[in-house]
């Protein structure tokens, strides 16, 4: 594998890694710091929206197969 080929398959791995995604309902929360309300308030909207995403998909997903 040349230095091109390898270039792109690392830069590649960056879009299907779901890691971040996935382990976001489970985090701790950092005792050293106080989250001020809007930040708060953006954590709580983007779990809602992902929540929202994934039934979407599921309702789509479902649809499409029957």
């Amino acid at each position: 594998m040349d230095n091109k080929e390898k270039r792109q398959d690392d830069s590649s791995k960056g879009y299907f890694d779901f890691s971040e995604v996935l382990t976001y309902f489970f985090r701790k929360k950092d005792p050293n710091s106080k989250p001020s309300f809007n930040l708060r308030m953006m954590h709580g909207i983007n779990k809602f929206s992902i929540i929202i995403f994934i039934m979407a998909f599921i309702i789509w997903l479902i649809k499409r197969l029957s």
